[in-house]
């Protein structure tokens, strides 16, 4: 048995030494570099330790719009995608015979480029001198006013970026749930038929709970997405954020490493911390929900 114990440490030794070097070695050093204070690349110096970095950050109007811009990402995306993906998904799986083509077709915008995407996204919603957009063409017919999605008010701004990021995700959780659904044992199903059991009450006591650890994983890694995103506001609004005011956690991070404000590690590094501190408390609360709402079967 002893034997066998230290193959298996052998075994987990190149992961081991992979995540150490590359997963828990920066988190501590980024950790440590959140505390000095005037940290400097070049001569890797600075002049103090202190919590005036996390001071610095927590009253710099850029970061507390990232702060907002980034939860009301998360609150409206995440639950948003995932419940228009389980009702996709519920159609799909009442389709059998075309529901792998539809899979693929629903597939696609995943496979397709991030700034690509958002290009797209951008000739729809943009008003330009020669046309208001699509959006815009179609907001006029119903008889509205034409409205600048991308250079106007702030809540289009950001309905034009939880409208891209919702269709971005939708593919990858429309293709998780629908394969979750199909593996469904049939026989609780017949089972139900035959009690006569009402369609909502087969899609909450069936399909939901025997679904739940797929619907977990979703929200799980949909609220650590949406926590990291920057490349979706990017390709929408451009590199320069923080003056379109839609800026987010890793947009204020990466400015401070290499933006026009960059140069400034240590205030980077305490930006990262307090993501991470966030990411990790809503994920901790997600596993403590999870322990009465998802059934492993």
């Amino acid at each position: 048995m002893e034997q066998q114990n230290k193959k298996a440490w052998l075994y987990l030794l190149p992961a081991l030494l992979f995540l150490g070097v590359f997963m828990v070695y920066p988190l501590v050093d980024v950790f440590v570099y959140s505390f000095e204070e005037g940290y400097n690349f070049a001569s890797q110096s600075y002049h103090g330790i202190g919590l005036y970095n996390y001071s610095y950050i927590l009253h710099d109007p850029y970061f507390l719009q990232a702060i907002k811009n980034t939860f009301i990402l998360v609150v409206i995306t995440v639950p948003l995608s995932t419940a228009i993906a389980l009702l996709v998904s519920m159609g799909l799986s009442s389709i059998k015979a075309v529901r792998g083509l539809f899979q693929t077709v629903y597939f696609l915008p995943y496979v397709c480029n991030t700034l690509a995407l958002g290009l797209v996204f951008m000739i729809l919603f943009q008003k330009t001198p020669f046309t208001d957009g699509f959006a815009n063409a179609v907001i006029t017919f119903f008889g509205g006013t034409a409205i600048d999605f991308i250079d106007g008010p702030y809540w289009a701004k950001m309905f034009v970026l939880c409208f891209y990021t919702v269709w971005v995700v939708l593919p990858f959780k429309i293709l998780i749930l629908t394969s979750a659904i199909a593996s469904v044992k049939e026989d609780y199903y017949r089972a139900a038929q035959i009690d006569a059991t009402p369609r909502w009450r087969v899609f909450t006591k069936i399909t939901l709970p025997m679904i739940s650890p797929s619907l977990f994983y979703l929200v799980i890694t949909g609220f650590i997405g949406a926590f990291k995103a920057y490349s979706d506001a990017v390709a929408l609004f451009g590199t320069n954020l923080n003056a379109a005011e839609m800026n987010t956690i890793v947009g204020y991070i990466y400015d401070m490493l290499y933006g026009d404000s960059g140069g400034y590690p240590s205030f980077a590094s305490a930006a990262a911390i307090v993501l991470f501190a966030i990411v990790l408390t809503i994920t901790c609360i997600n596993l403590l929900v999870s322990r009465k709402h998802v059934h492993y079967s």
